[in-house]
């Protein structure tokens, strides 16, 4: 148990190019970056983006959002497991990782952890929207203004 938390909050961002996709918009925008997805057995894991509406400020500092690991399963029950939370600063730095240890729970359509299990399990479906941290915030904050 330890030596799987301890491989948690040493998962790094992974290599190469992005493949963010639009999952949707409400408090936060959500973007499932499918370069990142990793198959395991009828489900896996992968690692979502919130963007924050811009200006956003916790104790003083501005954030861009943040970065989640996501366990699923892509079964019937479409259950969801959130491992953990990155906060990201204005600019891309990363804070260190929060560990989230609710349990898992199944995704019921019309929310955020449906839509990361319908890309997730279904990427072959999804056309990338963008390419690098700074695109998704640009179009999340874009796709975050139409709501207001």
């Amino acid at each position: 148990m330890i030596l799987s938390l301890l491989s948690l909050l040493t998962l790094s961002e992974p290599e190469g190019p992005h493949r963010f996709v639009f999952l949707g918009a409400g408090r936060f925008a959500q973007y499932a970056d499918l370069a990142s997805l990793e198959a395991q057995g009828e489900g896996g894991r992968i690692r979502v983006f919130q963007v924050v509406e811009p200006h956003f400020r916790a104790g003083g500092t501005s954030y861009w959002g943040g970065w989640s690991w996501w366990r699923f399963d892509c079964g019937a029950r479409g259950h969801v497991d959130r491992l953990d939370f990155v906060a990201v600063r204005e600019g891309g730095e990363e804070g260190p990782a929060t560990l989230d240890d609710a349990p898992s729970y199944e995704a019921v359509q019309g929310g955020d952890a449906f839509e990361i299990v319908v890309a997730a399990c279904n990427p072959g479906d999804y056309d990338t929207d963008a390419t690098t941290l700074e695109e998704a915030v640009t179009q999340g904050r874009a796709n975050l203004a139409v709501g207001d």
